[in-house]
């Protein structure tokens, strides 16, 4: 009798861990399969090591929902290994309540994290939400706020990646919003605070939820996401990639990864890739492609601020920071835009342990009035900021522009790059000649009998004279001036030598940067 008794609770239990796996049920699996979406599940095995997920508290049920009611509410939690390393997780089920956050939802995402927390592993979430389950009123944006809550604290300790893969509206993008990066999907997945219903009937704008919150909105105009995917596959794919820059936590290394290229390896065409004429523009990515390992950069926000480039790469296996101008998109000035994304990318890798190359090629900051009165000083500062209070390795290399403000909070060696080197096509200058002789010579220009052609040779004298990385090395800015052909094997060197780096600051809360 035992044993019968024993064989029928197995089979009971079986038939409702089946029940789990099935998730909202065939008809609603098929509809996201129809849509160009894989399942929860499916998203989840596709992103960690075969055979790693350990679920949590599979069996939970509403308390609120009164009749059809499915385990899990909505969302999958647990743990596993990426490349052999322990990350936690949570995946929306939009299958079941349309993957709305409700109380029971949030206290499995809560106690997710809480543990993520407590064993300084990383967290990725999966979103397909259709925000707040509004049936359960104040109690789901309890929920809401106990996630924001963690997010926060996790923030800077563990690397926190949302990868949206469907709707994401209210609180829930707020709290990807929160995380360290953004990847979505394109064409399938949105993110916004009010739906297009909400927006016409406050405001009477008529707008579908592309134009509102779709994926090109935040990787070209918004700049939220970091990655846009083509499926529900490239975005993992993304994801495994991404996180391997990151070590598990703030108080470890980032994992060096072998590599087949020569630490000594010389570029040739480095040497003549910068044109004659300085106002002539060339591509910064060539630069960075042929330097890093081969194969290596991960670029982010690509679309948004192209003027800016920042992105993830390898010397020797060693994942660095990249961060740089592009000479091609508006001469590679800095404007609001790039300051923003330059800046939270700076902070990102001083929070990780993950050095900083920055490749400087910048006229200045970009004037006018819509940049001023938009506030182009306070943004920025956040990056002059974000170096300055930076502890990590920051290797910086004079390409050619570096003026005024610009130079300064590049990664100079002032506010604190512990090893810069300049090309010999560098200018490093208050400004560019055009305008300095302008301003130093606008006497003898209009007494000349030909202003333009006076102010041409001042320009050609002024550039000759002034505008030379040799008077900054002289004067102790600059370590060395290197060929442009060697620059691979110069950042892998100084990367050595300032490996140990270890700074420690002085006891304070926090300080108070210039968001």
């Amino acid at each position: 009798m035992e044993k019968s008794s024993d064989s029928k609770k197995i089979n009971e239990l079986r038939q409702r861990k089946a029940a789990i796996l099935k998730g909202g049920g065939t008809k609603r699996i098929e509809r996201q399969h129809a849509q160009g979406k894989l399942t929860a599940r499916e998203r989840i095995k596709q992103l960690l090591d075969d055979g790693s997920f350990h679920e949590m508290e599979p069996f939970n049920l509403s308390r609120f929902t009164p009749e059809d009611k499915m385990y899990g509410d909505g969302v999958i939690t647990g743990f596993g290994t990426i490349d052999k390393r322990l990350v936690y997780l949570y995946a929306q089920d939009f299958t079941v309540y349309g993957g709305t956050m409700s109380e029971m939802q949030s206290r499995k995402i809560c106690r997710m994290m809480d543990l993520a927390f407590e064993n300084k592993a990383p967290v990725i979430s999966l979103i397909d939400s259709g925000g707040a389950r509004i049936q359960e009123g104040i109690i789901s944006l309890a929920g809401y706020a106990g996630v924001f809550l963690r997010t926060t604290r996790l923030s800077g300790l563990v690397p926190q990646i949302s990868l949206i893969l469907g709707p994401c509206a209210g609180g829930a993008a707020y709290a990807s919003a929160a995380t360290d990066f953004i990847i979505m999907t394109r064409n399938k997945s949105y993110m916004f605070l009010t739906g297009p219903d909400v927006v016409e009937s406050v405001t009477g704008e008529s707008i579908d939820v592309e134009a509102l919150g779709g994926s090109k909105v935040h990787l070209t105009t918004s700049g939220l996401a970091h990655l846009g995917a083509d499926s529900d596959e490239d975005a993992i794919r993304l994801c495994r990639q991404l996180f391997s820059y990151f070590p598990n936590h703030a108080l470890e290394k980032a994992p060096v990864l072998p590599t087949d290229d020569t630490p000594g390896r010389l570029d040739p065409s480095l040497n003549h890739i910068i044109p004659d004429d300085p106002g002539e523009p060339y591509v910064m990515h060539s630069i960075i492609e042929a330097i890093v390992d081969q194969g290596s950069f991960l670029e982010l926000q690509p679309e948004f601020a192209p003027n800016g480039i920042i992105g993830f790469a390898r010397f020797n296996g060693k994942g660095v920071g990249i961060v740089a101008q592009e000479p091609s998109v508006m001469a590679g000035v800095m404007d609001i835009n790039s300051s923003d994304k330059i800046a939270r990318f700076v902070r990102t890798c001083d929070c990780y342990n993950i050095p900083l190359i920055t490749l400087v090629d910048c006229p200045g900051f970009l004037p006018g009035l819509y940049q001023e009165t938009h506030g182009v000083i306070r943004h920025g500062a956040k990056v002059l900021y974000a170096y300055a209070e930076s502890t990590v390795p920051k290797i910086t290399v004079i390409i050619r522009k570096a003026y005024g403000g610009a130079y300064i909070v590049l990664g100079s060696k002032m506010i604190g790059a512990d090893v810069t080197f300049a090309w010999p096509t560098a200018e490093i200058a208050v400004m560019g000649p055009e305008g300095a002789t302008k301003i130093l010579y606008r006497k003898q220009i209009e007494a000349a009998a030909d202003p333009v052609a006076e102010h041409k040779k001042l320009v050609g004298s002024y550039r000759e004279k002034y505008l030379n990385p040799y008077i900054s090395a002289e004067a102790g800015y600059i370590d060395d001036i290197i060929e442009p052909q060697e620059t691979r094997a110069k950042i892998i060197g100084a990367l050595a030598g300032v490996r140990y780096k270890k700074i420690e600051r002085d006891l304070k809360k926090h300080g108070n940067m210039p968001v």
